[in-house]
């Protein structure tokens, strides 16, 4: 079987498509990474042969910050690519429509990753499900809008069945989280499936080492921030400040999708641009982020208890989901973050039940569990319906 690994290009999304990929050419598959330039150095990393977006009339498109207008990028690159490498499977993830489409195009069945949580309408349940931010309902139809926009300016006709009613499922769709993380009594979709992390990152290279002693030079109990986007919200950074200058801890605060970063002097904070994560959670007693899957994952998957500021897109979702299963605790959000970070810190509650669920994520073996879906996709629909 051959295999078109086309999702998003940013670390959160590429990663988990590496992973899956990695075990289907492990049982024998093929495996090509379609993304944007700048991430074939990850997948020639990972061992997988790469085609660049750009040189099959995919610039602009495969980015995160563009997923609401890089659709028919996607879908012209994806067309191309998956002719050139004779595709007979489609791998994305959440939000990248154009895969989605490029696999209906070619009569191609699409997997697609998703994040940890289910965001979109339940199948059935959770009427008291409190939805401070978006609602799913609300989610669910903007969404849709964007996905039917893009099926029109491809040129397609409307959606038709067996996927036309939850066409961002795709053939699946594969949530990385665990059930326990769904909100109680609820039902999903038919095509939604849990398989678990799909964790794999670069391994670390040597400038790890310098950082690392830095941190034994100060010497502090360590705080790992990850931060995703503020879609506007306001910055957390004075409140970073106040929380780490003059305090019992140091900070290691990961600015890939952080904004302007802005340390004050003498704050004990570590800036930090890499593409892994695990050496500063080895290290670090507690994970502070806006609760983005990719530093929840990580952190519940190395036994670290979770400090929760979220903003918008899944991160209220799944800061939520965390605070329930009793994993995190929101921070940052009063008068005194020093005082807030203390208390999180010295609860045992959290950092208990984090390493049990971190156990159950690793022992899921969610590579084998995602790569079985995929292997059966001749069959899969009328498997799952």
């Amino acid at each position: 079987m051959n295999v078109l690994l086309c999702p998003l290009s940013d670390a959160g999304y590429l990663y988990p498509a590496i992973a899956l990929g990695r075990e289907l050419v492990r049982r024998g598959h093929t495996a090509h990474v379609l993304g944007r330039a700048a991430a074939a150095p990850v997948a020639a990393h990972a061992g997988l042969p790469f085609l660049a977006a750009e040189e099959r009339g995919g610039a602009g498109g495969f980015s995160v910050v563009r997923w609401r207008d890089g659709g028919a990028a996607q879908v012209e690159a994806t067309r191309e690519a998956a002719r050139e490498v004779g595709a007979d499977v489609l791998v994305t993830s959440v939000l990248c429509h154009g895969a989605l489409l490029a696999g209906e195009i070619l009569d191609l069945p699409v997997f697609v990753l998703g994040l940890t949580t289910y965001l979109w309408n339940y199948r059935s349940g959770g009427d008291d499900e409190p939805q401070p931010a978006t609602t799913r309902a609300a989610r669910t139809r903007d969404t849709l809008r964007i996905y039917d926009d893009l099926r029109a300016h491809t040129g397609l006709p409307a959606r038709r069945r067996p996927l036309s009613a939850d066409p961002l499922h795709g053939t699946a769709l594969l949530l990385r989280g665990h059930p326990s993380l769904e909100y109680p009594g609820t039902v999903l979709p038919d095509r939604v499936r849990h398989v678990g992390p799909l964790a794999w990152e670069p391994t670390p290279g040597r400038g790890a080492d310098a950082e690392l002693a830095r941190l034994d030079e100060v010497g502090k109990p360590v705080v790992y921030v990850h931060l995703g986007r503020f879609f506007g919200g306001r910055t957390q950074w004075p409140r970073l400040n106040a929380a780490f200058t003059g305090g019992p801890f140091q900070a290691v605060v990961e600015q890939g999708r952080s904004t302007n970063p802005d340390p004050v002097p003498g704050a004990d904070i570590l800036l930090v641009r890499k593409p892994w994560m695990r050496p500063f959670l080895d290290r670090a007693g507690l994970v502070l982020t806006s609760g983005t899957s990719a530093p929840v994952l990580a952190a519940l998957l190395a036994g670290k208890p979770l400090g929760l500021s979220p903003n918008g897109s899944e991160q209220p979702v799944l800061s939520a989901a965390c605070v329930r299963a009793g994993v995190g605790t929101p921070l940052l959000t009063d008068d005194d973050p020093a005082a807030a970070l203390r208390a999180a810190w010295d609860d045992p509650g959290p950092r208990d039940r984090a390493a049990r669920l971190g156990s159950v994520l690793a022992a899921a073996d969610s590579a084998a569990r995602a790569a079985d879906v995929v292997e059966r996709s001749g069959v899969l629909l009328p498997a799952l319906n």
